[in-house]
């Protein structure tokens, strides 16, 4: 595993006794909690009965509730959809935070935003948990993997106590901060840059098409010299399938970077930032989610600039 770290953290010699809580066993969560089984005793929750059910199978303790499972838990793994969503499951009507015992730490996965993050972070210390906050990237194959990319901001303290979860869980592991917040702080810099780039992309190739170039070998071009990105190779075979029928495999849904660059928008104004290029490329995937395209994966943006391929010369 590669660490970068001012601090690095220390990791404890094995998890032996560990017990982590995976709550929601979806397309990411299920994976995550199937690979952790090798490092701890794995406790889960999912309302949907076909989803515990596989994770029964994959050799997981499976809940009737939320808070039974953390109940029980010195790690609870949260991967939900926003900040809202946070507040809901940690401090609402049905939350798990007075259930968490103390010395317990939750592991935040998703991308929320850092004062939503900060605010979570505040209210555990107060009933003794810490909170490791712990963005990552990738999708469920990397998840099953331990393949992630996973920034992290946290306490000393509480990264100790999570260490075992998180080396297993990544295959870079960034520790940006000693507190809650710093973690979103770098996704949110990491996705105004994830963002912009399959914005230009997306464009890129639909100039590309409307100059009569063939795509296939345009991309081919492109990723072989300076125009070249992350973004450009992975997204760009995927915006030649977005005009199919079926459009492409849907590995990263519109719909989330709507949510964050949203994110980076409201990072940079209450910093008197100007960021002018995120604000566009934000634009262009709410045109996207407008147009009915926010469950289609994100390489979908392209038909908001070409809805429709005029074809491309041989």
């Amino acid at each position: 595993m590669t660490t970068t770290s001012a601090d690095t953290a220390t990791t404890p010699a094995a998890g032996e006794g560990l017990s982590v809580c995976v709550l929601g066993l979806g397309a990411m969560g299920l994976p995550m909690a199937t690979n952790l089984t090798t490092v701890a005793t794995v406790h889960g929750f999912d309302p949907a009965a076909a989803r515990a059910d596989l994770a029964r199978e994959a050799g997981i303790t499976v809940h009737p509730d939320a808070r039974s499972a953390a109940a029980v838990s010195d790690v609870v793994l949260l991967a939900v959809r926003d900040g809202g969503q946070l507040h809901e499951v940690l401090f609402g009507e049905a939350g798990i935070a007075e259930v968490l015992s103390p010395g317990s730490v939750v592991l935040m996965t998703s991308t929320v935003g850092i004062g939503v993050v900060v605010e979570a972070a505040e209210k555990l210390a107060g009933l003794g948990v810490g909170l490791v906050d712990a963005p990552l990237s990738g999708g469920p194959a990397r998840a099953g993997a331990g393949d992630l990319l996973v920034v992290v901001g946290a306490s000393p303290a509480d990264r100790d106590k999570a260490a075992p979860v998180l080396e297993a869980m990544s295959s870079t592991l960034v520790v940006v901060g000693d507190k809650a917040g710093d973690g979103q702080a770098m996704k949110t810099v990491n996705q105004l840059l994830c963002g912009v780039h399959i914005a230009a992309a997306a464009e890129a190739l639909a100039l590309a098409d409307r100059l009569g170039l063939d795509l296939q070998r345009t991309l081919d071009g492109l990723r072989a010299g300076a125009a070249a990105s992350f973004m450009l190779g992975n997204r760009g075979p995927r915006m030649l399938q977005a005009w199919d029928e079926e459009g492409a495999e849907v590995l990263s849904r519109l719909d989330i970077f709507v949510k964050d660059l949203g994110i980076v928008g409201k990072a940079a104004r209450e910093h008197h930032l100007a960021a002018p290029v995120a604000v566009a490329a934000e634009q262009l995937f709410l045109l996207g989610e407008a147009q009915g395209l926010g469950l289609a994966d994100d390489s979908a943006v392209i038909r908001t600039l070409a809805p429709q391929r005029p074809g491309s010369a041989g």
